[in-house]
């Protein structure tokens, strides 16, 4: 704090010896200057091609201009406010320290604004026979106010480290960014950048994702723990498996936080387990998987594939259920609950039975009707796994689901569902069989 006051204080300082009249000159070049400024940016600064040419340009080229203006605004009146300023430059430097940079890139960004600004006033001196004197003035100003929002940022970038438990250098975020890039044990800039933070490099690990309104105790995290609570999607990442003293410690850091555990795998592979773990999260949220505080993702690797990809699942549905498109939603649903359990429990008609709550003689009608109905759908290998995979997923993502009335194509090398000739089978009436 007592750098940014010594700043400003140079700065307003500064400022006094420039006319007040100069702002009128300077507000009509603000426009091409700001272009000027962001065209040279990227030039220069590859890192920033994308923060200013992206998807969140528009705020940062705000930004920007609020940072100009204000100049121009103190070069009118020395004692104009700057709150939003100062919180700009501040957001600035947080931004830098959530992306793993020193300060050093956002320094020569705005020293790269400075000179382009000098370039200009010495342009617009030119054309209004401005002084030598008042030039030199409005460099010394520039230079000065360059210092005071430099130091506002490093504010912000310090006030991020210390959020995210960082040396000021941003060695740990580094490293994790590394780690998830696909660095293994055996790669040597991840091993010498483990070594210079300390941090004993692991053949495994075990990432954890944070719901992003997750509060953890963050003095329980030890150094151990890598740690990113302050990205639109938290993280940790612990060294190796998560044994019972592992679990224990999880348990007090979380506090009871939304969270989910994704699998021990090789550091090389870190960024899969993530992946996994944040999709558990996705699915605790809407209910697929009960909340395990944390919840373990390992023990739910089947429902995340089955529900990997929903459009998939919806494909599935249509090509492998389609025959039963022409029945009603009752008998739909109660073949579908017949089949189910037949084709994933594989007991006797008394135990299948019992399990749906009817008489053995009516599952057996049904599964009658049902072999029927799929013909070799329910005897080929390969498409009665695949109906299995489809009536599994339909299950996990909505049991009343109906099938599309589209029939399935021949894809993949399959063949058609056969439907042999003949009469209904006998023996219990269709409505009984479906109804109850």
């Amino acid at each position: 704090m007592t750098e940014i006051r010594q700043a400003s204080a140079r700065a307003m300082a500064a400022l006094g010896t420039v006319p007040r009249e100069l702002a009128v000159v300077m507000r009509p070049e603000l426009p091409s200057l700001l272009k000027e400024m962001a065209e040279e940016i990227v030039a220069a600064l590859p890192e920033y091609r994308h923060l200013l040419e992206g998807p969140d340009a528009e705020l940062v080229h705000l930004g920007i201009k609020q940072n100009v203006t204000a100049f121009v605004n103190q070069v009118a009146a020395p004692h104009a406010n700057t709150e939003l300023r100062d919180e700009i430059c501040r957001s600035f430097g947080r931004f830098e320290a959530y992306q793993g940079r020193s300060l050093d890139v956002l320094q020569d960004a705005y020293r790269i604004g400075c000179q382009v600004a000098l370039r200009r006033a010495r342009e617009v001196g030119h054309r209004y026979r401005l002084s030598a004197a008042v030039l030199m003035s409005f460099a010394d100003a520039l230079f000065a106010y360059m210092g005071e929002i430099a130091e506002l940022s490093r504010e912000g970038y310090l006030r991020a480290m210390s959020e995210m438990g960082e040396e000021p250098d941003g060695r740990r975020r580094r490293l994790m960014q590394r780690i998830l890039s696909g660095g293994g044990a055996h790669d040597s800039a991840l091993a010498e950048l483990a070594e210079q933070v300390g941090w004993p490099l692991p053949e495994e690990i075990t990432p954890v994702a944070l719901h992003r309104d997750s509060s953890p105790n963050r003095a329980a995290l030890d150094r151990r723990v890598l740690a990113d609570l302050v990205s639109p999607e938290p993280y940790l990442l612990l060294p190796g498996p998560l044994d019972a003293a592992g679990r224990a410690f999880l348990a007090g850091a979380l506090g009871g936080c939304r969270a989910a555990v994704g699998p021990t795998v090789p550091l090389a592979k870190a960024s899969d387990s993530l992946r996994w773990a944040r999709h558990t999260l996705v699915l605790v949220d809407v209910g697929v998987i009960p909340d395990g505080a944390p919840t373990l993702t390992e023990g739910n690797l089947l429902t995340l594939w089955l529900l990997s990809d929903p459009a998939l699942v919806s494909e599935l549905s249509r090509r492998y259920l389609a025959p039963l498109a022409d029945h009603t939603a009752t008998q739909r649903r109660r073949l579908l609950e017949t089949l189910h359990v037949w084709l994933t429990s594989r007991g006797t008609a008394a135990q299948i039975a019992e399990q749906l709550g009817v008489h053995p003689q009516t599952f057996r009608y049904r599964m009658r009707l049902l072999e029927r109905i799929f013909g070799e759908q329910l005897t080929d290998p390969t498409l009665r796994f695949a109906t299995e995979v489809a009536l599994r997923a339909l299950a996990l993502r909505d049991p009343d689901a109906p099938p599309t009335t589209v029939p399935p194509p021949v894809a993949h090398g399959l063949r058609p569902v056969a439907r042999p000739p003949g009469p209904m089978p006998p023996a219990v009436s269709r409505r009984d069989a479906l109804d109850r």
